[in-house]
Formats: C-alpha cells, sequence, structure tokens
C-alpha cells in the first residue's frame, strides 16, 4: 500500500449527517470534510432494484443483532482543505442518503450538490427516493421501528475509507479493490498501470484524461483492445491471436518514462516530436497535416499518451464502421459495406469474424497510409484497397461452410490448403512503404474464385432492394474475382 495512503472507519451517521469521518488509522477523526461527487464519476446507475437489496441487507443484519455492519469500501481522495471526492463508492452514498432523507434526516449537504445532466441521474435518483420511500412508509406510523432502523444506519453501518492526496494512487487502489473476486477487463488493468506511470501529471489533467476514458463505451473499448487492437498486434508480426488476457497485457504497456535505450529513446523521441509539433503554431503556419504520434505497430508510449492512443484508434475503428454517406472521413457510402451491413451478414459466428478480419484491414490500412484529414487521392487508395480486402477476407467466407477461430487463424497464417487467397494481408500492409505499391502486392496476390470453390449460397446475385444487394458474391462477379469452371 502507497505512503500516501490513510486508513480509516466511519459509520453513516458521521460520514452524512456530521459530515466527518470516525477515526483514522491514528485514532483520530476528520472533521467538516466536505463528500463530493467530481465531474469524472460516472452516472449513478443503482435501480431501485439495487435500492431495495441494500435496504434488504441492513434489515437481515439489524435482525441477525450484528453489532458492526460494514457495508463496503469508500476511496477518497483528498482534493484540498476540507474537498474529499469520491473515487469509489458513490453509488453506495447516494443510496444511503436517499434513505435517511425518506426516513426523517433531511439535512444533509451531500444531497445538497449537482450531480452532471444525464438520464440515468436524473432518472436514478428520483426513482430510487420514491422507491425507499414506498418501502419505509408503514414505519412512519411506527416511530419505534423508525428510530431502531435509522439508529442502526447511522451507529451500526459502517464504511472502509481510504483517503489519498494522490489522485493517481487513488484510481490505482480503485482498480486492484474492483480485481479482487472478479476479474476485471484486460483494458481496465492496463488503465491501472499506466496511470501509474502519470505521476507526473498534475490533478486536473488526470480527472480529465479519467473523465475522458470513462465517457467511453467501456464495452466497445473492451472490444477495441481485445478484439482489433491485440490481434493487429499479434497478426502484423506473423503470430496468431489468441484472447488478451490479465497474462499477456505486456503487449499494451510499452516503453515508459525510465526506458533510455536506444529503442524506447527513439519512439519516445518521434513522440514528443510529433506531440509537440500538433500543440505549437506550425501546423497552422505551414499548412501541413497534423502528425500522427500512433502506429499499431509500434510500442506504445506509457502513461498519458496511452490514454491518447485508446482514444485515436477509438475513433478511427468507430470511423471505419460507419458508413454513413456524410459522416467521418474514411468509410462513407461504399456499395460493399452496405451489403456486408444487412442483418444476415452481421449475424452468427462466421460472418462475425470475417467482418472483424475485413474491419482490421482496413483499420491497419488507414493507419499506415491515411492522414487525419485524408485528400481525394488519399481515399481513391482508400476505395482500391477495401475492395481488396472485402476480396481477400470474403475469400475465406465463401469457400467454407462454416468459419471458426481455427479456420480464420489458419487462413490468416497462409495455412490454409487448397483455398484460395489465404495469406498474411496485414504483414503485407506493416511492410508495404505506399499505398500504390501496396495495391501493386495486392492485385498480384489476389486470385479469382471458380464457381466449384464456393461454398456459400450463390443465389440471388444480382437481387437488391433499396438498392442494395444481397449477396456480397455480387461484387466477386463485378470486380472480376469470379470465374466460372
Amino acid at each position: 500500500m502507497g505512503n500516501g495512503l490513510i486508513l480509516g472507519l466511519t459509520s453513516i451517521g458521521d460520514l452524512l449527517l456530521n459530515n466527518r469521518i470516525s477515526r483514522t488509522q491514528d485514532g483520530s477523526s476528520r472533521e467538516n470534510i466536505k463528500l463530493t461527487i467530481p465531474e469524472y464519476q460516472r452516472p449513478y446507475k443503482w435501480s431501485a432494484k439495487n435500492a431495495n437489496q441494500l435496504l434488504d441487507d441492513i434489515e437481515d443484519a439489524m435482525n441477525s443483532n450484528k453489532e458492526v455492519y460494514r457495508v463496503g469500501t469508500l476511496i477518497l481522495h483528498h482534493e484540498k482543505e476540507n474537498i474529499y471526492n469520491i473515487v469509489d463508492g458513490q453509488q453506495r452514498t447516494i443510496t444511503f442518503a436517499l434513505l435517511l432523507n425518506v426516513l426523517g434526516m433531511k439535512s444533509m449537504d451531500f444531497l445538497g450538490q449537482s450531480l452532471s445532466d444525464n438520464s440515468y441521474n436524473l432518472h436514478n435518483v428520483v426513482n430510487n427516493h420514491r422507491a425507499l420511500q414506498r418501502r419505509t412508509e408503514k414505519l412512519h406510523k411506527d416511530d419505534k421501528d423508525r428510530n431502531n432502523l435509522t439508529e442502526y444506519i447511522t451507529d451500526r453501518c459502517e464504511l472502509i475509507v481510504v483517503i489519498t492526496d494522490d489522485l493517481s494512487e487513488a484510481f490505482q487502489f480503485f482498480d486492484s479493490q474492483n480485481a479482487r473476486g472478479k476479474t476485471l477487463y484486460p483494458h481496465d488493468l492496463l488503465k491501472a498501470y499506466h496511470l501509474r506511470e502519470m505521476s507526473d501529471v498534475d490533478v486536473a489533467e488526470t480527472e480529465r484524461i479519467v473523465r475522458t476514458w470513462e465517457e467511453l463505451n467501456q464495452k466497445d473499448l473492451a472490444v477495441l483492445f481485445n478484439e482489433y487492437l491485440y490481434r493487429l498486434k499479434e497478426w502484423v508480426r506473423g503470430n496468431r491471436s489468441y484472447e488478451l488476457t490479465e497474462h499477456n497485457i505486456e503487449i499494451f504497456k510499452g516503453v515508459t518514462s525510465r526506458d533510455n535505450h536506444p529503442f524506447a529513446q527513439y519512439y519516445k523521441g518521434a513522440f514528443a516530436y510529433a506531440d509537440e509539433t500538433n500543440h505549437s503554431h506550425t501546423p497552422f503556419v505551414t499548412g501541413i497535416q497534423p502528425l500522427s504520434p500512433f502506429q499499431i505497430n509500434a510500442p506504445i508510449i506509457a502513461g498519458k499518451p496511452f490514454f491518447e492512443y485508446a482514444k485515436h484508434y477509438f475513433d478511427i475503428l468507430s470511423d471505419i464502421q460507419n458508413n454513413d454517406k456524410y459522416e467521418g472521413y474514411f468509410i462513407n457510402d461504399v456499395d460493399i459495406v452496405k451489403t456486408l451491413d444487412i442483418r444476415k451478414y452481421k449475424n452468427g459466428v462466421g460472418n462475425r469474424i470475417t467482418r472483424l478480419m475485413f474491419d482490421t484491414a482496413i483499420l491497419l490500412y488507414v493507419d499506415r497510409f491515411c492522414p487525419a484529414i485524408p485528400s481525394k487521392l488519399d481515399l481513391d487508395y482508400l476505395d482500391q484497397f477495401l475492395v481488396f480486402a472485402f476480396i481477400w477476407a470474403y475469400s475465406m467466407r465463401a469457400q467454407y461452410r462454416n468459419v471458426g477461430w481455427l479456420v480464420a487463424q489458419n487462413y490468416v497464417m497462409g495455412r490454409s490448403d487448397g483455398i484460395v487467397n489465404s495469406f498474411n494481408i496485414y504483414k503485407v500492409i506493416a511492410e508495404s512503404d505506399s499505398p500504390s505499391v501496396l495495391l501493386s502486392k495486392m492485385a498480384d496476390m489476389l486470385m479469382p474464385l471458380r464457381t466449384y470453390m464456393i461454398k456459400a449460397n450463390t443465389d440471388d446475385l444480382y437481387e437488391e432492394k433499396d438498392g442494395v444487394y444481397q449477396n456480397y458474391l455480387h461484387y466477386f462477379k463485378d470486380h472480376k474475382f469470379w470465374e466460372d469452371n
């Protein structure tokens, strides 16, 4: 445990009614605390079911004559003077405050603060308050029962409190606490690791970085690391990709400020130059494009750059997967993608794997060859590559009745005997120095399918609905990658 961590215990009554932490490890209390919910906190997501369960647990503990009922851990960042920001424990603390309020404890500074304006906060606070009112309504007719419950909550329900002046340390402790008893997503573990590398970043910037991270859809963020970035890093190296776990996340830890060997200095220098240039007046004055500080197949710079890296690729992948005619830079109103977006091609393991292979090829191409604001020539090259990436990925789908990860890995590794177009497209992209070189290679490597090879449904190749072809094999015909026997 870090030197800056202070442990304590507090009753719910002291915390919410008396604005104090009952006692810390040296035996003293902390008085006049202002308990706050910082802007970077996630919304209040506890439902009425959660609130009722908390009350059930309290009543069970009281009826079992538990002298003290420990209700969890509260992690606080001591920001300044008497300001204590909740890093972990927000859901339970708000619910306790609502419960005390419906039991008649109206004067609570904690409930007087404003929450961020989002749908969860607006709905759940009101709904849970109403649910707890209904649960405790009968107690208002019996002073003894109400007083007994109120006293048990205020005096017997306790929180373990962890206090630190260091926000990064608070987040690290939060992640380690949440790791106990359950498996965290690998990207959560990476968050904790890279926060430890941010000791030189001030509190305001750390809060901004964490808030940006938390605002991203966490399920999509997990998919980005597990299914896209991890697989790309392995495939580019010519390795099979399996599953990103706590045992192989070193691939995303990168080089730290303490690494001074030439390899690390080179990549740190490249990142520092791009970052400094982009934050200077040089792009504006010279009219040059912003410099990309990241490449998928390059090492990550640990600490703050990791969070920028995650946001960078989160946004690019979102753009690539959005075929809206008017949004994004890279994939806009593409006929092939319109067909691939039909529901029947998005359902099923084989379809999802094939689409992932297609999307990862586009992601790697964009990362290597497309500037932040692509020119018409950049987009023309991308359109040509998109056709080749489609033919490569969907040649696999067309030649197998069933596709799973074993089939896909063999196909990527070029080890699918008798299967046309089985090669590692990711290595080909990474080893090409320009779009024109890559497109020339692809033109030589991709072979047409013959009718006897195709196991997929070949019916209705020219059927259209709302201008969208209903069979992806139409584009093999259209782009001369299907030869009759």
